[in-house]
């Protein structure tokens, strides 16, 4: 009775049982506590691996424990160290005292080429996870630090260097990492120099390369020039800097200049008085000289150095599309040497199924529909100024789903839809009496169709007219104000994307009926035609079938941009490699979108886009004004032309002294929505 009343009377005495329970282990098994009183708890201790760091510190300072030594190779100097600690910090030390290596036995283990001083500030982050980075001793610490497999240190030697790039040191960073093996900062101190070429090759580093490391250099296709005319000189500086000793590596180094993209009186004024009577530097101008005089065959005759550098190239702006919503209103700019997409500005209002065309520094928007009625209003954008206004006036019949393109100096307006039927009707706008004027009509209604200029003709290709899609192909002879068929593709093509590459026409993707029909199909098959034979040959097919493809020619390559592949809208980017018959992806854009208007710009405009968020485009020159035709068109009806080739097309840039407006020359673009 007395223990019951013990144990009911007294408040602390069950405690005292349950203390008795978790302490008397001779009694009770750790079962018992799985009662509804007891607590399961996991304990951490935040601090622990700090204090271990900090007790290992202190044993490393008091020299307790250590069970190696490390000798620096340079200065002899002695540093004991924990294998566990150096293993655990290091995958250096982890293969030399965990493997097979008679290292793993030694006490004492020199280490050749290493400086003491950055030996022991490695050996005393591996302890402490903190170093000191300074400019007088990061480069030491780096050749170490890469020696030791230590990436964090190699990662923040890195980013400490990569501050202090300037054009006078950026080619003595590029030689150090490559010699240390250094990737990381290799790949920045190289994208630096590239970046700032122009200002590289006036600085010291860049006269002190020897041929190898210059032709290295030069080879590249990333260097950030206006011109090829830049690179020349470039060479040029570097021969005069010892023309005794170099002269010999003219040939060589010549070679690796574009020379086929100089303007032909550059080569003649500079280039040949630099060849002297070398047979190999003769050939280079030749093959220059052909490349100009007989365009028709550059397809026969192209060589990496008649494919611009991707600085030169221009860029790409894709405008508007159908999104899924109500339209993109969006430009976006894309840069091929970075590979990167950049918001360029918007357009004041949303508008679909437009064309585009480059005039000079205008960008022209032609026709489309607001959602509510098809327009026949022409907007401009300003690509120095990025402001919008209406210099255009307005065509004689609203369009959307047309295709546009410059030819002789006149912009042509072809087909479409007006809100009530398919069109067959043209209309020219000549930009000297600032007029439009219908000229002859196709043989048949087409909306969605692709349109190109090549040859110094118009060629409209497939589209639809409400009940089937065409596969035929018309031709448009501006001096005989008359149409003519050519051979047809070889299927059906409604909202195909067309480009122009190298004298060839190019049709790609599409739909075989009208989208309103269940058995319709979107093709991912492309064709190519030969003008001089009036044939279609099937080539490499794209990686997704669908319609609606933004299509522009940027140096050598076709692009392919975007489309609808019945289920959604694309933000893919395809570039098409003539020479190698290949679709390689390039940067998506960063809206989906179908039947963009795509053109390639060069960068002759200085864009005030850092308060748009856009892009700016560096300035090299600027088109001649005076030229009666400097236009690139585009248009909605999902296809776009760029003809690099002289006599291929009547648009173009033209009269600059900037070599890459060659890539601008007869340039024009269609795109057509989808809807």
């Amino acid at each position: 009775m007395s223990n019951e009343l013990s144990c009911k009377g007294s408040p602390t005495s069950s405690a005292s049982v349950r203390a008795s329970l978790v302490t008397d282990e001779s009694h009770f098994s750790l079962a018992s506590l799985n009662s509804s009183v007891s607590q399961d708890e996991f304990f951490r201790c935040r601090d622990h691996s700090d204090v271990v760091l900090k007790r290992m510190q202190d044993y490393l300072q008091s020299e307790k424990l250590c069970d190696v030594v490390l000798i620096a190779g340079v200065d002899g100097r002695r540093i004991p160290a924990h294998r566990l600690v150096l293993s655990a910090s290091s995958a250096y030390f982890s293969a030399m005292f965990t493997g097979q290596l008679r290292e793993s036995q030694q006490e004492e283990i020199t280490l050749q080429e290493v400086s003491g001083d950055a030996l022991n500030s490695l050996i005393q982050y591996c302890y402490t996870g903190a170093i000191e980075i300074r400019e007088d001793t990061v480069e030491t610490l780096l050749a170490t630090a890469c020696l030791l497999q230590l990436s964090t240190i190699v990662g923040a030697c890195c980013n400490f260097l990569a501050r202090q790039l300037h054009p006078s040191n950026c080619l003595g960073f590029s030689l150090f990492a490559e010699q240390q093996g250094c990737t990381a900062l290799l790949k920045l101190a190289t994208a630096y120099t590239c970046q700032h070429f122009q200002q590289v090759w006036k600085n010291q580093e860049f006269f002190m390369l020897d041929a190898a490391q210059l032709a290295n250099l030069l080879r590249s296709d990333d260097l950030n020039v206006p011109n090829e005319q830049e690179v020349f000189h470039a060479l040029m500086a570097w021969i005069q800097y010892d023309a005794e000793g170099r002269k010999r590596h003219i040939p060589e180094l010549l070679a690796l200049i574009k020379l086929p993209l100089l303007q032909p009186s550059f080569i003649v004024d500079h280039v040949e008085a630099l060849c002297g009577g070398a047979n190999e530097c003769q050939q280079l101008v030749m093959e220059a000289f052909k490349w100009h005089l007989i365009p028709g065959r550059r397809s026969l005759i192209s060589t990496s150095r008649t494919r611009p550098r991707k600085s030169t190239m221009g860029r790409l702006l894709a405008v508007g599309g159908m999104d899924g919503h109500k339209g993109a209103i969006s430009i976006e700019s894309y840069d091929p040497r970075l590979d990167k997409w950049t918001l360029l500005k918007n357009m004041p209002t949303r508008r679909l199924q437009f064309g585009v065309a480059v005039l000079e520094d205008k960008l022209i928007i032609v026709g489309g529909r607001d959602g509510l009625k098809t327009l026949n209003t022409v907007d401009s954008f300003d690509l120095n100024t990025m402001c919008w206004s209406t210099l255009v006036p307005p065509m004689g019949t609203p369009r959307h789903g047309l295709g546009v393109a410059f030819l002789e100096g006149p912009l042509y307006a072809v087909g479409g839809h007006d809100g009530w039927s398919y069109l067959n009707t043209v209309e020219r706008w000549d930009p000297s009496a600032r007029t439009w004027s219908y000229v002859a009509p196709m043989s048949a209604m087409r909306s969605t169709a692709g349109v190109a200029v090549l040859g110094g003709r118009l060629y409209v290709i497939g589209g639809r007219d409400g009940s089937v899609c065409h596969r035929t192909v018309e031709c448009y002879d501006p001096h005989t104000n008359k149409w003519t068929l050519r051979a047809p593709m070889n299927q059906r093509r409604g909202c195909v994307g067309v480009g122009v590459l190298n004298g060839f026409l190019y049709a790609l993707g599409g739909h075989d009926c009208p989208p309103s029909n269940p058995a319709v199909c979107r093709t991912d098959t492309v064709e190519r035609y030969d003008p001089t034979t009036d044939t279609w040959t099937l080539i490499a097919s794209l990686s997704v079938g669908r319609d609606a493809i933004g299509v522009s020619v940027l140096g050598d390559w076709l692009v392919a941009l975007g489309g609808y592949d019945g289920i959604q809208y694309l933000k893919i980017v395809e570039q098409y490699d003539a020479e190698t018959n290949e679709w390689t992806p390039i940067a998506p854009v960063n809206y989906s979108r179908a039947g963009a208007c795509v053109v390639a710009i060069p960068n002759s405009f200085s864009n005030p886009a850092s308060t748009t968020g856009g892009v700016a485009l560096p300035s090299t020159s600027a088109a001649n004004p005076s030229s009666p035709s400097n236009a690139i068109a585009a248009s909605s009806s999902s296809s776009a032309v760029n003809v690099p080739v002289a006599n291929n097309s009547t648009t173009g840039w033209r009269g600059s002294t900037s070599a890459s407006n060659y890539y601008y020359r007869r340039h024009f673009r269609i795109c057509d929505y989808y809807v």
